[in-house]
């Protein structure tokens, strides 16, 4: 990809970094400053994208990696202390179907999402919601394939134990009260 390729898709791409920036920061006005930090160093680094390599993928690495190096700046400045209050999440559900138990069940899928561990996350983002390949995460997030599938399925395992249906005591599988 050359100088002009990357001016030529970065404006396309914009979209998905403010969402995936978005779901790191979990603040509107913070996803647009990651965002443009990003946008930055990735037009002063663009030498450094490979041939062969996703303008997005490696976009999001550099959101990611701006974003962490954010947390490490704001861990000192606090004294490691991280207390700070966000606003809502927006909800992307469509406002003309207007379907109140449905609004429900996304605002309820989207806070088991953000109740995760970091780590954990930042993988549910990249491979359910950005449709990256478990390959392209893991270069995103620079750790083995193995790690992002290993936190994907931990992730995966705690939202659907949130949203499991329990047994009322006393009672076995098959049987009915």
């Amino acid at each position: 990809m050359n100088d002009d390729d990357l001016t030529t898709v970065l404006p396309t791409l914009l979209p998905r970094l403010w969402r995936f920036a978005l779901r790191l920061t979990q603040n509107p006005h913070d996803a647009e400053d990651l965002v443009q930090r990003a946008c930055v160093r990735a037009l002063e680094r663009r030498n450094q994208l490979q041939p062969g390599t996703s303008a997005l993928s490696w976009l999001f690495s550099i959101v990611h990696s701006t974003w962490m190096n954010e947390l490490r700046a704001r861990s000192i400045r606090n004294r490691g202390s991280m207390d700070w209050q966000d606003e809502e999440i927006e909800s992307f559900a469509d406002p003309a179907a207007h379907n109140p138990e449905l609004d429900l069940l996304h605002r309820q899928v989207i806070d088991a999402v953000e109740a995760l561990p970091e780590a954990q996350r930042v993988v549910m983002v990249l491979v359910a919601i950005e449709g990256l390949s478990y390959r392209e995460a893991a270069e995103v997030l620079d750790v083995p394939i193995g790690t992002v599938m290993s936190r994907l399925s931990r992730a995966r395992l705690t939202i659907g134990q949130k949203f499991s249906v329990q047994a009322p005591a006393g009672t076995r599988k098959g049987e009915s009260l």
